[in-house]
């Protein structure tokens, strides 16, 4: 198994700055903008650039939800066992705003399908953007592109992008997984 390392310390530390930066340019105050972490994984990366903002815009009031998506998936029925759903934590509703999705990868874009349904359970949003830490190019099953993309990477699917967090007790790094050719 080969890995090679995209982004690791400073480097996401650096594309998360430069993605709140993009953000504030196109919402300002965040006045009518909500942020959305896609659960599991897309929730980290929703908690950094809700962080980053808050420091940049002065503590300015800034409305951040957790989004579970397992019953909307167009797969859930398929995977083996009991399926564990985790917690929405949405204490507002996003009727008339804009909402920007946050997710870690986006690879087929079936995830972000199925978060767009759910989303609707909190209301009919004005206006919906996509923020992804890393965008896998060329393997889209869905037409669903991201506005805002911290790295582009092009990556066979037999591929694997992993991105580990250091509020999940790893180290803050992304990295590509191919399987060793015999």
């Amino acid at each position: 198994m080969q890995k090679k390392t995209l982004l690791d310390g400073q480097k996401i530390q650096i594309t998360i700055k430069r993605l709140c930066h993009q953000l504030i340019e196109n919402h300002d105050d965040f006045a009518n903008t909500v942020l959305i972490g896609i659960q599991p994984r897309g929730i980290f990366l929703a908690d950094r650039i809700h962080q980053e903002l808050q420091i940049i815009l002065k503590n300015k009031k800034i409305l951040k939800g957790n989004l579970d998506i397992t019953f909307f998936r167009d797969d859930f029925r398929r995977k083996d066992g009991l399926v564990t759903a985790s917690s929405n934590s949405i204490d507002f509703i996003i009727e008339g705003k804009k909402v920007i999705l946050i997710d870690d990868v986006l690879w087929t874009g079936r995830t972000i399908r199925a978060a767009l349904d759910a989303l609707l359970a909190y209301g009919r949003p004005e206006k919906v953007e996509l923020l992804v830490l890393i965008d896998r190019r060329f393997s889209r099953h869905l037409p669903i592109e991201p506005d805002y993309i911290g790295h582009q990477v092009d990556s066979l699917n037999s591929q694997q992008v992993k991105v580990t967090w250091a509020s999940e007790g790893s180290e803050d790094k992304v990295i590509l997984i191919s399987e060793n050719n015999k």
